[in-house]
């Protein structure tokens, strides 16, 4: 690292912590965003390059980040889009065989700043008790950091997935050998994981299509299935993806996670909420209502579907036993169902990853194979 330089960082609320700048320094001195936490003791770029950050500075509760590197192989997405992370400490040593670059210098190539030396956890205890809340990091004098977490909007009634979606549609090659058994699968991209893409690959073939992409464009792939991924911000502010949602359902199979969860809740009347501080970790404990079965689960979501709203078209098929909030739905009267936590497990456990086969099954069922 180069000469340590001194930061703060400062919240909206006028609270403030001092550390070190690390990572890229903006032209500006500074950066800005919702200030959230996450408690995964590992999978640091996993959760750096998930575009479900965008719009968010990441607070990592593990105190020693950065002891073993960056990989490219570890990517979830061509590049971060979260506004910055906080640190305790930054390892200045990484060590493993798989590593190609330190995490700073990951930081720095990538133009995300960061600031360590952050006492963690008076910072998770204040989120945590006044909920996720704008904040400014970096070398300008407070004043200046003041005024910019000030002028934050934050997350709610912001449209992020325009920052993340892709542009043009791609095709994601299936894994599979057989390829007369091959599915089709349309994904829309709200900020779609590479690993969920790695999943699904072993189903079928994945035309990965932007997020802004009509009901009648994506029937014309022919799909078995249509896949809603995760994305960052207000469900309520994607509009058009919910009334496309509306019409695929009950034509083909749905599978959604995160956000996708969320609109396709919003798609059948029900409303989603902003939630104080949100799940983001990799140890949430959730409860599969069908099979009693507990899953420690991997969560990343500041939005969640009312599960009071369902107004019986759907049934609740998950909850989280931390705070009761709904983490699964099925809908009645259509092939479709989705969670709010992710079965992908980028980082996180495993316990999830049935959700995919269900999907299989789902298409199996309805489509009779293609």
């Amino acid at each position: 690292m180069d000469d340590i330089k001194q930061a703060a960082l400062v919240l909206a609320d006028g609270t403030i912590f001092e550390g070190e700048s690390i990572g890229y320094e903006p032209p500006q001195q500074f950066a800005s965003g919702e200030v959230v936490f996450n408690t995964s003791l590992t999978g640091y770029q996993e959760v750096i390059t998930d575009p479900s950050y965008a719009g968010q500075i990441i607070t990592f509760t593990y105190p020693h980040i950065g002891n073993y590197g960056v990989t490219a192989d570890d990517y979830e997405s061509k590049k971060p889009f979260c506004r910055g992370i906080i640190l305790r400490d930054l390892s200045r040593r990484h060590s493993n065989w798989r590593s190609t670059s330190s995490l700073d210098g990951f930081l720095r190539e990538s133009k995300v700043p960061g600031i360590c030396g952050i006492d963690t956890r008076r910072l998770t205890r204040h989120i945590r008790d006044l909920g996720a809340m704008p904040g400014a990091f970096g070398t300008a004098d407070e004043a200046t950091l003041l005024a910019a977490a000030k002028q934050e909007s934050g997350t709610k009634n912001i449209d992020l997935v325009a920052e993340v979606t892709c542009t043009e549609p791609y095709l994601v090659s299936s894994s599979l050998e057989k390829k007369n058994s091959l599915k089709r699968i349309v994904a829309l991209d709200f900020g779609i994981k590479t690993t969920i893409l790695k999943h699904l690959s072993m189903i079928g073939e994945i035309y990965v299509v932007p997020a802004s992409t009509p009901a009648e464009i994506i029937l014309s792939y022919d799909p078995d299935g249509v896949f809603l991924s995760n994305g960052p911000g207000d469900p309520a502010a994607v509009c058009h993806a919910t009334e496309t949602i509306s019409v695929l359902l009950g034509q083909i199979p749905i599978f959604g996670i995160c956000l996708g969860h969320q609109l396709l809740g919003r798609a059948i009347g029900a409303s989603t909420i902003k939630m104080p501080f949100g799940h983001h970790g990799a140890n949430h404990p959730v409860k599969n209502l069908a099979s009693g079965r507990i899953e420690i689960t991997s969560q990343n979501h500041n939005f969640a579907v009312d599960a009071d709203s369902l107004n019986g078209r759907a049934f609740m098929t998950h909850v989280n036993l931390n705070d009761g909030v709904c983490e699964g739905m099925a809908i009645k009267d259509a092939p479709a169902f989705s969670v709010q936590h992710h079965p992908e497990a980028g980082p996180g456990p495993h316990d999830s990853t049935y959700l995919f086969s269900e999907f299989n099954q789902l298409m199996d069922k309805k489509n009779g194979g293609r």
